[in-house]
């Protein structure tokens, strides 16, 4: 694991001088923290970025330790690769600490579903583990990487922190800072000693930078890695150097921790784990993730019952015959289907699940059943959500993103 980690790191993301071959496949599947399209292989993806794939045995040890039935997206896959996680569960039985950190780039007005996944997810660890959390809304990278200006930035990362509230994080375990308002002191001492052990070189090979790329985009991925140390929060983590920081995250975030993995021990922390996820499809089909650029490809959080009902009829790509007769025949090919996909995501219940699973890909069920199906979870899970940002003020955004220590930060 730690050799193969190390090559990772070495070789990167991008991996320049990989051959005509090695070059096509790069060409059908993209993924680095910007940019994710193509279709994607996850067992290919683990190899490459050298991380490990979450096995069952995990995710039985979650529900010893914890006491609850392990969430959704545990059961289903969709967290389905991790790095160390195995060693944070090592430390929690021996009582030992650790907080959780996870963050958003807040370039859309509103959030889409793909958004809310790992937000989702974290809300469960914190709950299961009761454990502190800092998220991080990266307000100056998004400045750097779309033609947003700072105060576009620092408005966008105010309202996403809302939706993010909207969750259901604990505010007496849970930090929010946005990168324009907290670095600075502990936190950039942390930065500059990161990138003093980061040559351009590796930084190329893991991120793919270009002679075309401004210096902000090279200078940016310290910014990222040392919320994975507890001495860059001194006011919830003072002199608990040796915390350890566990991330929930999709998996085109990997570069970041890999470069962070690699760091951390010559710093004296430990390395941070990692938690990570396929991604949300889009709409019209399985190759890469929802895009904010493309309204039609996602359903957001501020859709109507209407809007939801229209893009699923409209858009998701099924696996099912084009006719009643055809489908009643021969059955939907299930490995294609985006309402099944989505299904896997959010309908909580195994039983309805398996049982439209069987139906559909005999075809005993028609696609139209199971869009509706899919139209009524989906609008539940947005109009719960919408009413939950409604009551999110502004004052409660200033008590999550205030500089205070947090009451409740352990059990």
């Amino acid at each position: 694991m730690e050799k193969r980690e190390e090559r990772a790191v070495e070789e990167g993301a991008a991996a320049a001088a990989g051959g005509e071959a090695e070059a096509a496949a790069e060409a059908e599947a993209e993924v680095n923290p910007w940019e994710v399209s193509g279709k994607i292989d996850y067992d290919k993806l683990i190899d490459k970025f050298g991380c490990q794939r979450l096995d069952q045995s995990l995710i039985d040890r979650v529900q010893r330790l914890t006491s609850r039935a392990p969430h959704v997206f545990l059961r289903r896959g969709v967290f389905f690769a991790h790095r160390d996680f195995n060693e944070i569960l090592d430390a929690y039985e021996r009582g030992d600490k650790f907080y959780l950190y996870t963050g958003r780039g807040p370039s859309s007005e509103a959030l889409h579903l793909g958004h809310l996944i790992p937000f989702m997810f974290t809300k469960y660890l914190q709950d299961a583990f009761k454990v502190p959390l800092v998220i991080q809304l990266t307000d100056d990278e998004k400045c750097m990487w779309k033609n947003i200006s700072v105060e576009e930035s620092q408005r966008l990362a105010r309202e996403n922190a809302k939706d993010i509230i909207a969750c259901g994080f604990d505010v007496t375990r849970t930090f929010i800072f946005s990168d324009f308002d907290y670095v600075g002191g502990a936190f950039y001492k942390n930065m500059v000693k990161v990138a003093k052990c980061v040559t351009y070189n590796k930084v190329v090979g893991i991120f793919g930078f270009t002679g075309e790329d401004h210096i902000g985009k090279v200078s940016f991925p310290p910014v990222q890695a040392v919320p994975s140390f507890p001495s860059s929060f001194p006011h919830l983590f003072n002199g608990k150097d040796h915390l350890r920081c566990l991330i929930p995250c999709a998996i085109d975030q990997d570069p970041y921790f890999r470069m962070t993995r690699d760091v951390a021990p010559r710093l004296g922390y430990h390395k941070p784990a990692l938690i990570e996820s396929s991604f949300f499809p889009a709409l019209q089909g399985d190759t890469g993730k929802m895009s904010a650029s493309d309204p039609n490809s996602a359903i957001y959080v501020t859709d109507s019952a209407k809007d939801i009902k229209d893009k699923i009829n409209r858009y998701a790509f099924t696996g099912g015959q084009d006719t009643k007769e055809k489908q009643r025949l021969y059955g939907a090919n299930l490995e294609v289907d985006i309402p099944v996909k989505y299904l896997s995501f959010f309908l909580e219940d195994d039983d309805e699940l398996e049982h439209i699973k069987t139906e559909y890909g005999s075809g005993r069920m028609l696609t139209f059943d199971v869009k509706k199906r899919l139209t009524e979870i989906l609008v539940e899970i947005v109009e719960r959500h919408r009413r939950a940002r409604a009551a999110v003020t502004d004052e409660m955004v200033d008590a999550f993103m205030a500089v205070r220590p947090l009451p409740s930060m352990f059990g």
